[in-house]
């Protein structure tokens, strides 16, 4: 899976057609053609990808083998991975989401906090859902510079600079 990266998911058909309804997860969100053929995360399926227009929350596509409304309706939910290797390289500050979750998180203390479970976003910005032994529940960290000074991928883990009220005492 290190290989691959999600960068979209079918939301289901859209019309009689065999168009789907595509939400992407690229930075341009038309750019999810660029990287086709996409595959589904088992690699048992493989779509050429098309991008017809773009809709209100998301895209109109047409996936290469997909003609009928009952063939798209039957791959909603299933998410679209390309190969690392045909993504652009990210600048030092930027991430791909697949490579923060699961990071040990830590506190500037050094203090383990948890890891990463997922990466939201709050339409401002993305936010880590954190889980942990020491925690009754989710804490979600703004993904800013401000509270995650330090992101070290190699070794696996987050240092974050919690505001007062954030985590649990």
């Amino acid at each position: 899976m290190a290989d691959l990266i999600c960068v979209g998911t079918i939301a289901g058909a859209f019309g009689v057609r065999g168009e789907v309804r595509l939400k992407s997860f690229t930075s341009d969100a038309e750019a999810i053609e660029d990287y086709s053929p996409l595959s589904s995360e088992d690699g048992s399926q493989s779509f050429d990808v098309h991008i017809l227009r773009s809709i209100n929350n998301g895209l109109v596509g047409r996936l290469s083998g997909v003609d009928t409304k009952e063939e798209a309706d039957a791959l909603k939910g299933v998410n679209l991975y390309a190969p690392r290797d045909r993504l652009p390289d990210l600048p030092e500050d930027e991430f791909y989401h697949t490579d923060l979750i699961g990071l040990e998180v830590r506190d500037t203390g050094g203090n383990v906090i948890g890891n990463v479970k997922s990466i939201m976003n709050n339409g401002a910005d993305d936010l880590l859902e954190v889980h942990g032994p020491g925690l009754k529940a989710t804490v979600l960290v703004p993904f800013t510079r401000v509270v995650v000074p330090t992101v070290d991928i190699a070794e696996g883990r987050i240092v974050i600079d919690p505001p007062n009220g954030l985590l649990p005492e």
